[in-house]
C-alpha cells in the first residue's frame, strides 16, 4: 500500500489515497493501529483516507491511532487539501472537503513559480456548536455555572491523595467534542494525568478532546491538548478553534487569536456571533512517501 506522511503543526497522520488503495472496512481498525504505531509501524496520530466524493471535491475519512473513527481534524483537513493539490488530483485552490457528512470550504495559498505547492491553508470550520445534546455532553450531573457555551465543574479523583478536585471546563463542539480548561501555565499542566480521565468521563458519551489553555493577551493563547483516541499531540486544529471560541465568549480575547501549540501556531478568527463561522489558517507539510506491506 502506498502512503504519505504529513503533518500540520506537528499533528501527524499517515495519508492514504482511497481512490487508489482499496481496503476492506472490516480491516481498517487493525490496519490503522498498525500504521500509527511509532515503534513497529510508520508512526502517527492516526490514519486519514482521502476518498472520492459525490457531495464534495474529496472526502476525508479520519481514524484515530487507537483504531476508532473521528468526525473532524482541523490539521488533517489542511493536509488533505495540500495533498490533492500537490499530487495533481485537482487544480483547484478553492475546494470543498467532506468529513463525516460535514462539508468544509478550503482555500490554498500556493508558493513557488508556475503551479507551485501549497504551504498554508485556510479552512472555514463552520459555526461552533454550543447545544449540549449536539456536542454531546450529558449535563445531568454537571454543575453548570454560566450560560452560552456549557461551562461546568467536573470532579477528578486524585489517585495519590484519594481526594476529589474540581476542574472547570467549557464544552464546545467544532464537529467533534472539546472540553477546555484554563490553566496558569500550559507547560506544568497535568495533561497526561487529567486528560485521559476527562476524555472518558461518563459526562461525554462519545468521549472528548481536552484542551489546556493559558491566555497570554487578547490576541494570543498557549494550548496543549489531550486528543480523544490518541493521547497528547503536538497540535489540534479543532481544539485550537474551540479554545479560541471559549476565550472570545468569555471576553478574554479579541476576534483574531494566534493559538501557540507545541508544534506551531494557528490563527483563528471568529466574530463572536454564535451563528458565525470560525476560520482557521495554518501550515501543512509533507514529510515523506513510501510503500508498506499490510
Amino acid at each position: 500500500m502506498r502512503f504519505t506522511k504529513m503533518h500540520g503543526c506537528g499533528n501527524d497522520y499517515v495519508y492514504v489515497d482511497g481512490g487508489r488503495e482499496h481496503i476492506d472496512e472490516a480491516d481498517k481498525p487493525d490496519i490503522v493501529r498498525c500504521l500509527s504505531d511509532r515503534h513497529t509501524g510508520i508512526g502517527g496520530d492516526g490514519v486519514i483516507f482521502i476518498n472520492p466524493s459525490e457531495a464534495a471535491d474529496f472526502e476525508m475519512e479520519m481514524w484515530n491511532a487507537d483504531g476508532t473513527r473521528s468526525e473532524m481534524c482541523g490539521n488533517g483537513i489542511r493536509c488533505v487539501a495540500k495533498y490533492v493539490y500537490d499530487h495533481a488530483l485537482t487544480d483547484k485552490t478553492d475546494m470543498d472537503i467532506i468529513s463525516a457528512g460535514s462539508i468544509k470550504h478550503i482555500k490554498l495559498y500556493v508558493n513557488g513559480e508556475g503551479r507551485g505547492k501549497a504551504d498554508r491553508v485556510r479552512v472555514d470550520m463552520g459555526a461552533p456548536i454550543f447545544d449540549p445534546r449536539l456536542i454531546p455532553v450529558d449535563v445531568g450531573g454537571m454543575s453548570i455555572d454560566r450560560g452560552g457555551c456549557i461551562a461546568a465543574h467536573i470532579g477528578i479523583n486524585d489517585f495519590l491523595t484519594g481526594e476529589t478536585r474540581q476542574v472547570a471546563l467549557m464544552c464546545i463542539s467544532m464537529g467533534n467534542p472539546h472540553a477546555i480548561t484554563f490553566v496558569d501555565d500550559v507547560q506544568s499542566a497535568d495533561v497526561n494525568g487529567i486528560g485521559p480521565v476527562i476524555e472518558k468521563d461518563s459526562f461525554f458519551p462519545n468521549r472528548t478532546n481536552v484542551e489546556f489553555v493559558h491566555v497570554t493577551d487578547r490576541n494570543h493563547i498557549d494550548m496543549r491538548v489531550w486528543e480523544r483516541g490518541t493521547g497528547e499531540t503536538l497540535a489540534c486544529g479543532t481544539g485550537a478553534c474551540a479554545s479560541a471560541v471559549a476565550c472570545i465568549v468569555r471576553d478574554f480575547c479579541d476576534t483574531r487569536v494566534d493559538v501557540k501549540l507545541l508544534g506551531g501556531t494557528l490563527t483563528i478568527e471568529w466574530d463572536g456571533d454564535p451563528s458565525s463561522h470560525v476560520f482557521m489558517t495554518g501550515p501543512a507539510t509533507e514529510v515523506f512517501s513510501g510503500e508498506i506491506d499490510i
